[in-house]
Formats: C-alpha cells, sequence, structure tokens
C-alpha cells in the first residue's frame, strides 16, 4: 500500500483493529491468569441420598415379615403393613427434597426446606475442618454424615447427612477449602 493512494488499503483492515472487543470468556480468562478473582465454578452438587436409610429399611422388612406372621391369627395388622412403608416413604421423599448443597470454587451453599426455602453460604476459606462420620451400615453403602466446622456466625457446625461417595464428597471440599487459602495467600500455622 502506497501513503500516495489511501484509497488502496482493504476497508476491513482498520474496521477489524476498532470491532476487536473482547467477549467475556476472554475477560475472565484474562483475569485469571493475573491471579485475580474471575468466576465462581461449580465443583460438586448434591443432596440427600435415600440409601442412607437402609438400616430403617431393614427394619421395616423384619417389622413387615413379623407382621406377617401375626396378621395370620389378627388380620387386621395386614392393614398396618402399607401404612408404616407409605409413611417411611413420605418420610424419605420430604428429607430429600429438603436438603441441597452446592460446593463452588468459593461457597459452599446449601438450601433447605420444602415449603420456604432457605439459601445460606459458607466461604469456603471460613471452612476449618471436614469430618466423615459413617456406622457400619453407611460403610456398607458408601454413604455417610459430613461435618462441617467454619468460622461463619450463622453455622459454625454444618452436617451433611446422606451423603453419596462421603469420603470423595470431603476430600473436594478440604480441596477447594486449600486451593481458595493458596489463591489468597492465607496460612494457618499448626498448633
Amino acid at each position: 500500500m502506497d501513503a500516495s493512494h489511501p484509497h488502496d488499503a482493504s476497508p476491513n483492515a482498520d474496521a477489524s483493529v476498532e470491532d476487536h472487543k473482547p467477549d467475556p470468556a476472554e475477560k475472565f480468562a484474562a483475569t485469571n491468569k493475573r491471579g485475580e478473582r474471575g468466576p465462581d465454578e461449580s465443583i460438586w452438587k448434591g443432596g440427600y441420598s435415600a440409601v442412607d436409610q437402609s438400616g430403617v429399611f431393614f427394619i421395616l422388612g423384619l417389622a413387615t415379615i413379623g407382621l406377617i406372621g401375626a396378621g395370620v391369627f389378627f388380620w387386621p395388622l395386614f392393614i398396618a403393613i402399607p401404612v408404616i412403608w407409605i409413611v417411611q416413604l413420605l418420610r424419605v421423599w420430604w428429607i430429600k427434597m429438603g436438603v441441597a448443597y452446592e460446593l463452588t470454587t468459593r461457597r459452599f451453599m446449601h438450601e433447605s426446606g420444602v415449603i420456604s426455602r432457605t439459601t445460606d453460604r459458607i466461604e469456603v476459606i471460613d471452612i476449618d475442618d471436614v469430618t466423615v462420620e459413617q456406622g457400619i451400615m453407611d460403610r456398607m453403602f458408601n454413604v455417610g454424615t459430613i461435618r462441617i466446622t467454619s468460622s461463619d456466625r450463622t453455622h459454625p457446625e454444618l452436617r451433611l447427612r446422606g451423603i453419596k461417595d462421603v469420603k470423595k464428597v470431603a476430600l473436594m471440599i478440604d480441596d477447594a477449602r486449600q486451593a481458595e487459602r493458596d489463591r489468597r495467600g492465607v496460612y494457618i500455622e499448626s498448633v
């Protein structure tokens, strides 16, 4: 291109420089490269697992066998069998619908309630300890309770009951906590 003939330049050459605006994904990528706060990414979502009620279902099975045996002599006991199973299934459904959890790179969120819903957040950097509790039946079915101890004022101790793959989820929570502390440069001395 010659300076004496400015019309020889491609009309798109100047427009492409002026029209290039970074999209939001590029902005977030640039932010992450500088070590600044990027988007909050989901790591895990979960809720209550009905497998946690395996012990109760086992006991109900034994009670059903006993009621069938007793129902032979006193037939109205047969009515109790579907009633206890329906009550237990409704109980499990209510618990399952009543809780939801989500772990992100910066927060642990838990929702509770069926009719009215409450959502609470704990910053993962505020989590002090993650403990796994399992009984005999829990270990057999790989479920359990995670106890989170934090410096959060509303929930200094949070118990997540009926979590499937409980050890894996507890490790994810602990890893997210450590990653956020490393990112912010927060180090805790062992006492």
